[in-house]
């Protein structure tokens, strides 16, 4: 599970310059469906601190906000970590785990999926991806296309660099296939 502020601010579970009262949260996954559900509330009314509350079980943690000026005006807010002190924008709580932290606490508890991917699967990941965002775009299905046509309004230099990256990934599939197939050969299969 995690707290990811800037999502929290989105969403409007929180407000910076105002006190909100106590608001229902659900995490969920796409997989197992509701995973937990839990309530928060938040003070962000003063100029440089506030708090945010977060009940979840027999979880009762209290968790420290501030805030820092940006280059361009207006102000970022940030969660401290409870356990290193630090300014983050996401607390993680894995299964077990007495209460949310930033991911340097954790370690590779809470690492990302893409942190685990080999050179293929993170090609086979990320042209996915790319493939996805585009069909998207041009309100496509990705199942129709295997590299969608460009979008009207799309710059071309911007889907060039798009089929570029497309056209890397193939070719780290394709030396991927190549050296599978070594092997097989080479074990006589």
């Amino acid at each position: 599970m995690k707290l990811d502020l800037n999502r929290l601010v989105r969403k409007q579970f929180i407000k910076p310059g105002a006190n909100i009262g106590v608001r229902g949260i659900t995490w969920t996954h796409s997989y197992w469906g509701r995973v937990a559900t839990g309530v928060i509330s938040a003070d962000m009314s003063g100029q440089a601190e506030g708090w945010l509350r977060i009940q979840l079980g027999s979880l009762d943690q209290r968790i420290i906000l501030v805030s820092r000026p940006r280059h361009f005006g207006g102000r970022q807010w940030y969660f401290v970590c409870p356990a290193m002190n630090r300014l983050v924008s996401v607390l993680w709580r894995p299964p077990g785990a007495t209460g949310f932290c930033s991911r340097q606490t954790w370690g590779w508890q809470v690492a990302y999926a893409s942190q685990f991917l080999d050179r293929d699967n993170r090609a086979h990941y990320n042209r996915s991806k790319l493939n996805s965002r585009l069909c998207f775009i041009g309100g496509l299905d990705p199942e129709d296309w295997d590299f969608p046509p460009k979008p009207k309004w799309m710059r071309r230099k911007t889907y060039a660099s798009y089929e570029m990256r497309f056209g890397q990934y193939d070719a780290i599939l394709d030396s991927g296939c190549a050296a599978l197939l070594a092997k097989l050969m080479q074990k006589g299969i």
